[in-house]
């Protein structure tokens, strides 16, 4: 039986038991840190190892913790205060643990090699960790830093998540969440969609002082955190953190600027096809089709399942489990956040997968994608809690591959009118997720650029001057579209965290295309095993698997390739 609602029981069965095992994470964290601080350089290797996993499980002891106060809050932003008041907690304990790594890096490199080498599956970790030396300081500066995390960058992105998960957009008379407005725009009535971006846009209006003041704020504290600790630009922590070089970034946003031509062919046509004279941007998402068919959650699943037990068994039981142990909230609610996302917890639980289900065609696919990430998530946690998370480059894969494992599928079943309307919606998914993120990325490197705290019109203008690249002459963008940068969440959450979408997609582009040649059926096994590892390799090695070297220029036209391919077979139908 598939449940609707999530089950939070998993991590803590009431916040009794959540308040006593926050008692016992101080115990425990407050234990390591008497007994290590300061000691690690005299600890012999076995010593070390037995440190390291007791770090390992502390750490893990507050993820538990914080998943469960995030996904509260995110499940009903009422719950701001309690979410507030676990992640003060978290701060506060987190401070016995900051001194280890720290320390570690301020080891001799003698005593540095001589414990990673024998510290086994954790050898990635401090390596990775010893790269870090540059950009960290003091410990009293740290746990400072750490404190003021709650007042920080982290109170605005609480502060734009609740403001935006109250507001209604009012709509013939009724009053529709941010989900169920932004679904209109898919409706194939024009009017309709017109009328609903012209909703949204007004109510955005109202709201553009405040969100504008709270992504001014989001580029000071990223400013002043880049001068602390000696990054030489706004986006270079962030290429640190997925574990890739500028240089293979530069590279990819060359690539996909390079290829914003296949977007104008596609537009046009689509044009052409709907008979338009021109094509607005609340156009981009009408369906070619008149069906309207409906995906309820319960076809969705049906599709997802069936579609997963072909490609593997291993994948089909992940979402069976999913299904029916709780781990999805479905619908849109008051007080919801919106959008989706896949909160992968800690390694003796299971991820959480947050939707917002409209019974829209993309609502299949936003499944497919947020699952896609649990599995991934769910067969990581045999490498352990601090090697289990992904980088965000590589944790884009498995969430964008079940969305193609899907599309192939439902594609194989279609006639020509319907295969030419899916392949229509498939290539918007892909554009969306490459050329729409490589905009909001030279979006946020121009505004990221700007010493000044930007007015709105600043904004307002990178923004249409970024959009226009890709869609050029085959959209026009309205007076309306100019300030709907205000309501990107990734902008106030994770600066910088978009062109990992479209690494993703290329990357995933040229996966699927090695699958569907794979003669000799190894590509599976290939696949399991990638994911598996989550984050105890660098993407660089995870790729190489499949024969594929990221940092070659030449690896991000063969994704370029494959969406050519699909733009030419939809214009042909």
């Amino acid at each position: 039986m598939s449940r609707t609602e999530w089950d939070l029981s998993a991590l803590f069965k009431n916040e009794q038991e959540l308040e006593n095992f926050t008692q016992q994470t101080k115990i425990r964290a407050l234990g390591f840190n008497k007994t290590y601080k300061n000691r690690l350089k005299n600890l012999s290797a076995s010593e070390f190892n037995a440190c390291v996993r007791e770090y390992e499980s502390i750490s893990q002891m507050l993820g538990r913790i914080i998943s469960y106060a995030s996904l509260k809050f995110a499940q009903d932003s009422n719950n701001g205060a309690f979410y507030a008041k676990y992640q003060n907690i978290y701060a506060s304990f987190g401070e016995y643990l900051i001194f280890f790594e720290l320390e570690f890096n301020k080891l001799s490199s003698k005593i540095q090699k001589t414990f990673t080498a024998s510290s086994g599956k954790y050898a990635y970790f401090f390596k990775e960790l010893a790269k870090e030396k540059p950009h960290q300081l003091s410990l009293n500066t740290e746990s400072v830093l750490l404190k003021k995390e709650q007042t920080g960058a982290d109170a605005f992105a609480r502060l734009f998540d609740e403001h935006f998960s109250n507001l209604k957009f009012t709509y013939k008379g009724k009053k529709l969440s941010e989900e169920q407005i932004l679904s209109l725009l898919h409706d194939k009535d024009r009017d309709t969609r017109k009328n609903a971006a012209e909703a949204f846009t007004q109510e955005l209006k109202k709201h553009q002082k405040l969100l504008g003041f709270i992504f001014n704020m989001i580029r000071r504290d990223l400013k002043t955190e880049c001068e602390i600790r000696d990054y030489k630009s706004a986006e270079e922590h962030r290429h640190k953190e997925n574990k890739i070089s500028q240089k293979s970034v530069d590279a990819l946003l060359c690539a996909a600027q390079e290829s914003f031509g296949l977007s104008h062919e596609y537009y046009d046509k689509k044009r052409q096809i709907l008979g338009f004279d021109k094509l607005y941007d609340y156009d981009r998402y009408a369906p070619i089709e008149d069906k309207g068919e409906i995906f309820t959650y319960e076809k969705s699943q049906e599709i997802v399942l069936n579609t997963f037990e072909a490609f593997s068994p291993i994948f089909a039981k992940i979402a069976k489990q999913a299904f029916a142990e709780g781990w999805i909230d479905v619908y849109p609610k008051l007080s919801k956040r919106g959008g989706a996302f896949s909160h992968s917890a800690v390694v003796d639980v299971h991820p959480y997968i947050l939707l917002n289900h409209t019974n829209q065609r993309r609502d299949l696919f936003t499944l497919a994608h947020e699952l896609g990430h649990a599995i991934h998530q769910y067969l990581s946690r045999n490498v352990g809690y601090l090697l289990s998370d992904t980088p965000l480059t590589t944790a884009e894969t498995a969430s964008v591959f079940a969305e193609m494992l899907v599309f192939d599928e439902m594609k194989k079943r279609a006639d020509k009118k319907a295969k030419r309307a899916m392949l229509s919606s498939k290539l918007e998914d892909i554009f969306a997720t490459l050329y729409r993120q490589i905009n909001f990325t030279t979006f946020e490197r121009a505004v990221h650029a700007k010493e000044d705290e930007l007015s709105l019109d600043e904004f307002n203008k990178i923004w249409i001057q970024e959009s226009r690249k890709m869609f050029g002459k085959s959209v026009e963008l309205t007076k309306n579209y100019e300030i709907w940068w205000s309501y990107i969440p990734h902008f106030i959450h994770t600066p910088f965290y978009c062109y990992a979408y479209a690494y993703g997609q290329l990357l995933v582009l040229a996966l699927f295309g090695l699958y569907k040649s794979d003669k000799t059926g190894s590509f599976k096994q290939k696949y399991i095993e990638f994911l598996s590892a989550g984050g105890s390799k660098s993407p660089k090695e995870l790729v190489s698997i499949f024969g594929f070297d990221i940092e070659d220029e030449k690896f991000w036209n063969t994704g370029i390739n494959e969406i050519k391919k699909m733009v030419d077979e939809f214009k042909e139908l």
